[in-house]
């Protein structure tokens, strides 16, 4: 059992590279299963999702060879089994997507429901609704999702919800069936357009990835390729955030300016400042927060990811700011650890009103989720004190090396093993 350990009222300063992308890396890393031969994906992030993803891809008999610390060769042309083992499905959100590839390639596939960070009631019935539309026969048993298909005919879908999930899996599953397949109400996220990207590259058809109309003409068979995933705008914005917080000045490196937008704009907004160049941006923060209200949406308006993130920052904010979640209808549970730490919020419902404090105190907290856990460590940056978040192993699902990048940049934040039993209580430095 790990924990971070932050002395807070540091600011930070240098610069900082960002990783690729978790939300294009675990949905591209499954894609492999759709080509006929080896792929090289570079700039994946060292992150438990991606060792999940792996993890399956060797289970079902893919060959993975690291060439170096970013970059991967996979051969997924020797795959047999279409059953995904329910003991690692179970650990992430995203094990979906092998529904999806392995659907697409051997028109069957047996995936146990999916895992991950609890954000209230996620089903995956749009995704079965473009299974079905395609020709499948779709059947839940034991936990365990089961699609068959004789034959992936081209269709038509209009999503009753926009879905990033959904999309990139009806995008996997069509891509090598007959015909044209349609999707309206697409999602439109940047993970979406790489996903495209990476397919297209291999010899795929896929028109339209980024609007909310996609077109994808299937085909017979992908060669192989090599493709740098996109950086992580999530992390990103992570980033921004906790030079803010801290009224510091940081160089964040090895973005895309446009993907950073909807979170930029906000920021700015706030009364942060931004400086964009052709791969990198520079944050600084002098004078007071000036409050906002935040409604999260789907790309390309504010991210559901950064919301968690944004309402830290709003607790230094003057004034009382509303945060709406539109998106998920449980992503306010880390609220009550804030208040651990002081923080002012009320919530009701998918809204939250938070009253700006100034100032927040160290104290012991719990990460509830992933983006929960890193608002919570920008808490704690910015907190007079020590703060100690334990159930750090959301955090590790989609930052990679954050205690090694916080410190470079200043922060005085460690990683912790704790070891108890009934002889023992005592903990260690593992990391930093």
């Amino acid at each position: 059992m790990d924990k971070y350990i932050i002395k807070g009222k540091r600011r930070l300063s240098g610069e900082v590279e960002i990783s690729g992308a978790k939300n294009a890396a675990v949905a591209i890393i499954p894609a492999v299963i759709l080509s006929d031969e080896p792929c090289v994906l570079e700039n994946v992030p060292n992150i438990s999702d991606v060792s999940i993803s792996l993890k399956i891809l060797y289970e079902l008999g893919a060959q993975i060879e690291y060439i170096n610390d970013t970059t991967i060769k996979i051969d997924a042309t020797q795959i047999k089994d279409t059953v995904v083992p329910y003991e690692l499905a179970k650990l992430m959100r995203a094990s979906y997507y092998f529904l999806g590839t392995l659907f697409g390639k051997y028109k069957k596939a047996r995936v146990s429901m999916p895992g991950g960070c609890y954000l209230g009631d996620r089903p995956i019935d749009q995704h079965i609704k473009a299974f079905v539309s395609l020709g499948a026969t779709a059947a839940l048993d034991h936990g365990m999702v089961d699609i068959t298909a004789d034959e992936i005919s081209g269709t038509s879908i209009f999503f009753d919800m926009v879905t990033v999930g959904a999309t990139i899996n009806t995008i996997l599953a069509a891509c090598r069936g007959t015909g044209l397949t349609v999707i309206e109400n697409a999602a439109r996220e940047p993970q979406i357009v790489d996903v495209a990207n990476f397919l297209n590259s291999m010899g795929a058809e896929i028109m339209g990835a980024g609007t909310d109309v996609i077109k994808i003409r299937g085909v017979n068979a992908l060669h192989g390729t090599t493709y740098s995933i996109i950086p992580d705008q999530i992390e990103a914005g992570t980033f921004m955030v906790a030079a803010a917080a801290t009224g510091g000045d940081v160089i964040i490196k090895n973005v895309i300016p446009k993907h950073l937008e909807p979170i930029t704009n906000r920021l700015a907004k706030i009364g942060v400042n931004i400086e964009e160049f052709d791969d990198s941006i520079r944050v600084t923060c002098e004078g007071p927060f000036v409050k906002t209200n935040i409604k999260t949406a789907p790309h390309p308006g504010f991210p559901t990811d950064m919301q968690p993130l944004i309402a830290t920052l709003l607790c230094f904010a003057e004034g009382a700011s509303i945060i709406t979640e539109d998106i998920f209808d449980d992503r306010f549970r880390y609220v009550d650890e804030l208040r651990r730490m002081g923080a002012e919020i009320s919530v009701d419902g998918k809204v939250a009103v938070i009253d700006g404090v100034g100032e927040l105190l160290g104290a012991p907290v719990s990460a509830p989720d992933l983006r929960a856990g890193a608002a919570l460590i920008v808490a704690g940056l910015a907190a007079k004190g020590v703060t100690e978040i334990e159930n750090i192993q959301f955090v590790e699902r989609g930052y990679e090396d954050i205690v090694f990048k916080l410190r470079s940049l200043g922060a005085e934040i460690e990683k912790v093993e704790v070891i108890t039993d009934v002889t023992l209580n005592s903990q260690k430095i593992v990391n930093g």
